[in-house]
């Protein structure tokens, strides 16, 4: 029996030309070995199979090579180049960090690099996954990777190098590998598949090369894994069931229920998606990504961002001409917002059930509701699911009678239904039949006693009742009062406190002193602030119009009015900080500043 070798180590590149998806680098170290230039230390880092370890490899064969071409590749028949393509080359160390990080590992690297080589100029040793080297090993390792011998040459290769010590960076010439594109994972696929005798469907490709996230070994593995499963026929539907992914299907058909509003269909679907073992999270980022394939496909200039197989491009672009800009904005927003808050939510499936709701009634017709929205106007989400607004019914004490004849209705706690009406004053009380009619009756505000908003002209229980009785006057709370509220000590100091707590940070060192300061209340209108000093007094005089502004606002009294006094030597004087608090205990108790001074206390 043949022993099989796996794709991935079969066709692995032995010339700078077969590498894929990184010509740019492949170019740079190919002039660097025709024009002599070469570094003794390269770091070449990058995602997992994307070309590091291969692209050393070749490039420490090429440097030894005794005749290389005029394209600057090994020439593969000197004793050098048959010499590594036998795997018997004592120019080419591999070391694996990984598995060798210790000091001592490094320190019998360091022992070897002092030998020449016997055949060839430089002897090249490749340390892969470098960044698993312990701290200790990599400052072993600074000296000779600064100053190494003319004939060393060192490759370090890593996938994080975030995780590499600065110092070691500093002394590499970094070489960054990208992602390899979907097109050339997808023709490196059809290449080793006409190789070896297999037909291969280009949408089947694609999704392959979707699957790999960028890296050439893990496509071909998974290449290998389906061509077993289908046994040298790969199809596209024969890929989505090997891989279990989801089928472009299902959001092609998701998106029809979407623009078509259909909410049942939408949430059928997700569970039959469900069932089939996809979690709801790698769905939602799947709709994600359906959604921007089809924003791309609108336009023809970024139509080259799609990497799809020419069948389902095609796909894509009829489906996106039936969709509207406003929709797909706002289900690429719906989508990623649902991606944001999935793993915070503990009901997962809700959250992407009412996703698929909201988007199911993006397109929906902008008709009137029965609240009363403007077709023009942008309405919000609306709900799944419409209810038939029942019409309030009339209120008992508005009767026909009383609406024929201007009379206000009575209410039902203070006269009985049989008893007459009298009619309202004009200049008291206007009909509400006339003025609200069609409106919505004005809403009675709920009017404490023992808080702001009780009038002079009535004990608390008469203005309870009066509000009541007479919704007439209820549009006067929107405006100014006709009358002066009375107030108290403790609303003008808590309005005191909002008002300091509101000035701008330019006026921060009066707003403190504002926060620890207790107004009083010298008669029903006027309240006094004392102050320290004549400097603050003046500070304070300037705020006079302003603060009595906002407080007869607050207070719905205009004749609220302010007034500031410095305080007298003699009177209690209030502590704004800890010196003066100290002050005020010292005066009290002289032992406090014997004790400052014999311990030498100060304040922080």
């Amino acid at each position: 029996m043949e022993n099989y070798i796996v794709s991935a180590r079969k066709y692995r590149p032995a010339t700078f030309e077969s590498v894929v998806g990184q010509h740019a680098l492949t170019t740079t170290l190919k002039n660097a070995i025709s024009t002599s230039k070469l570094a003794h230390a390269y770091l070449f880092c990058g995602p997992r199979g994307v070309g590091k370890t291969t692209c050393a490899r070749i490039f420490a064969k090429t440097i030894n090579c005794m005749h290389p071409t005029p394209e600057g590749e090994a020439c593969n028949e000197c004793e050098s180049c048959q010499a590594f393509n036998e795997q018997r080359s004592y120019n080419i160390h591999e070391l694996d960090a990984a598995s060798n990080n210790s000091v001592d590992d490094i320190r019998q690297l360091v022992e070897q690099v002092r030998i020449p080589p016997q055949i060839g100029n430089y002897k090249v040793y490749i340390i892969d996954e470098v960044h698993m080297l312990s701290t200790s090993a990599f400052n072993a390792f600074l000296k000779t990777l600064e100053e190494p011998p003319h004939h060393a040459i060192f490759i370090l290769a890593t996938t994080e190098k975030h995780k590499i010590l600065p110092t070691i960076l500093s002394r590499c010439q970094i070489y960054d590998f990208n992602r390899i594109s979907v097109e050339d994972i997808v023709a490196h696929l059809a290449y080793v598949a006409s190789k070896e005798g297999i037909t291969a469907e280009p949408e089947a490709l694609n999704v392959i090369a979707l699957k790999a996230d960028g890296g050439m070994r893990d496509a071909l593995s998974i290449f290998d894994q389906v061509v077993s499963f289908t046994g040298g026929h790969i199809t596209y539907r024969s890929v989505i069931e090997n891989l279990n992914v989801l089928d472009y299907e299902y959001y092609f058909r998701l998106t029809d229920f979407l623009l078509e509003n259909k909410v049942p269909d939408a949430l059928l679907l997700l569970n039959e998606i469900l069932n089939k073992g996809f979690d709801a999270g790698h769905f939602i980022t799947g709709l994600s990504s359906h959604l921007r394939d089809l924003l791309v496909s609108k336009d023809p200039a970024t139509v080259s961002l799609l990497e799809v197989g020419a069948g389902i491009r095609e796909r894509y672009q009829a489906q996106a001409q039936r969709c509207p800009l406003p929709f797909l904005y706002r289900a690429m927003k719906l989508s990623n917002d649902c991606d944001l808050n999935y793993r915070a939510s503990k009901n997962k499936r809700l959250l992407v059930e009412l996703t698929l709701i909201q988007m199911a009634q993006l397109t929906a017709e902008d008709q009137e509701e029965p609240g009363g929205h403007s077709p023009k106007e942008t309405t919000p989400i609306k709900p799944a699911f419409h209810q038939a607004v029942t019409p309030a019914k009339p209120a008992p004490s508005s009767t026909p009678a009383s609406q024929a004849t201007g009379k206000a209705p009575t209410p039902v706690s203070q006269a009985p239904q049989s008893s007459p009406v009298p009619p309202a004053a004009p200049s008291q009380q206007p009909p509400l039949e006339a003025s609200l009619q069609g409106k919505e009756p004005p809403k009675v505000p709920n009017v404490k006693k023992t808080g702001l908003g009780i009038s002079i002209k009535y004990t608390p229980q008469e203005e309870e009742q009066q509000v009541v009785a007479d919704a007439g006057t209820t549009a006067q709370f929107a405006g100014e009062p006709e009358e002066d509220y009375i107030f108290n000590e403790k609303d003008v100091n808590y309005y005191w406190q909002e008002y300091a707590k509101d000035m701008p940070h330019e006026q921060v060192a009066i707003a403190k002193r504002m926060q620890n300061m207790h107004v009083k209340l010298l008669d029903k209108s006027t309240f006094e602030a004392v102050v320290d000093n004549e400097i603050i007094a003046k500070e304070f005089e300037l705020l006079i119009q302003p603060i009595q502004n906002y407080l007869r606002q607050k207070l719905k009294n205009k004749t609220v009015t302010m007034a500031v006094r410095t305080a007298a030597p003699t009177e209690n004087k209030r502590a704004y900080n800890r010196k003066e608090k100290f002050q005020m205990m010292a005066e009290k108790n002289n032992a406090l500043l014997e004790l400052k001074e014999r311990f030498g206390l100060e304040f922080y």
